[in-house]
């Protein structure tokens, strides 16, 4: 029996695959529970345009990712902090604190998740910061931490 999946199906298959699976098991578990459906000419049809939709805009996502990573290429941010003697800093500067001064200096609203900074900040300067916008697209923003 030919069935498409409906949902994610553990140790049968993912969402939207055409698979052959025994008559017991997709008349009696898949189909009731609405895991699967027939495959006929129509559902396969329903089911190519789904996946050319869903394929589609995944690449719309990934393009407007480089877009974005390629305008947040150039673009750097300025985080004030308290310095204590010795210029040693009292806390620490995280991805909050770019994601806040991205938002307030340039208007771009960034998940504080996705930004990492590639090294300690230990002291006031200049630290290059890590933003994965999309799996195949990041961008380096040049933090300047100064005394605030």
């Amino acid at each position: 029996m030919k069935v498409i999946l409906q949902q994610d199906v553990k140790g049968t298959g993912k969402k939207g695959e055409v698979i052959e699976v025994s008559e017991g098991y997709g008349r009696n578990f898949l189909l009731p529970k609405k895991l699967a459906v027939l495959a006929n000419a129509q559902n396969v049809n329903l089911a190519k345009q789904k996946a050319d939709s869903q394929a589609h805009r995944k690449a719309q996502e990934a393009d407007e990712a480089k877009l974005l990573a390629s305008q947040l290429a150039k673009a750097e941010v300025t985080v004030s902090v308290k310095v204590g003697e010795g210029g040693k800093l009292f806390g620490s500067v995280s991805g909050k604190d770019v994601s806040e001064a991205l938002k307030k200096e340039h208007g771009v609203e960034i998940d504080k998740r996705k930004i990492s900074i590639s090294q300690e900040v230990s002291g006031i300067g200049d630290y290059e910061a890590v933003i994965k916008l999309h799996p195949e697209a990041t961008a380096k923003v040049l933090v300047h931490v100064t005394e605030g």
